[in-house]
């Protein structure tokens, strides 16, 4: 996965706060507040780019936030860098795998709401997390002198 910055504006609202992103048309975001358009944007952001890799579409690269034109029609309440993980595109592999084991996966990647592609690749995902992970080393309790 690709990370990726993307300038957001956060626009007043009579009541709430909208989000729009200047290089992704039709990818909107909202809330009652700045902070929690903020928030919610990231999450639309995330569900744009992963639709549009499955679409196969061209993913446009973040223009610099500074060079954003002000538009005087906008009541803008800030101007933001939204956070992304781009997805990259899924690739067919064809695996070998106990069966017992495999119909064990399928039970709990259903019962996940996931597809077996999904769930074997959210494992991988896990351990590939745990193995790149700094570990700290364990704490030595220390001896209260008498």
């Amino acid at each position: 996965m690709t990370t990726l910055f993307f300038p957001a504006i956060i626009e007043r609202g009579k009541a709430s706060f909208g989000v729009f992103f200047p290089d992704l048309p039709g990818c909107v975001s909202a809330g009652r507040t700045a902070q929690e358009a903020a928030r919610n944007a990231e999450e639309a952001l995330s569900l744009h780019l992963e639709g549009m890799v499955e679409e196969r579409l061209t993913i446009p690269p973040p223009s610099e936030l500074d060079r954003i034109a002000v538009d005087p029609e906008i009541r803008e309440a800030a101007r933001i860098l939204v956070r992304a993980e781009v997805p990259a595109r899924a690739q067919r592999v064809n695996i070998t795998m106990d069966e017992r084991l495999l119909a064990k996966a399928d039970r709990v990647a259903a019962e996940a709401g996931l597809t077996r592609s999904g769930y074997l690749a959210q494992l991988v995902n896990i351990d590939l997390r745990r193995r790149t992970t700094p570990r700290t080393p364990p704490r030595t309790g220390r001896r209260k002198r008498a």
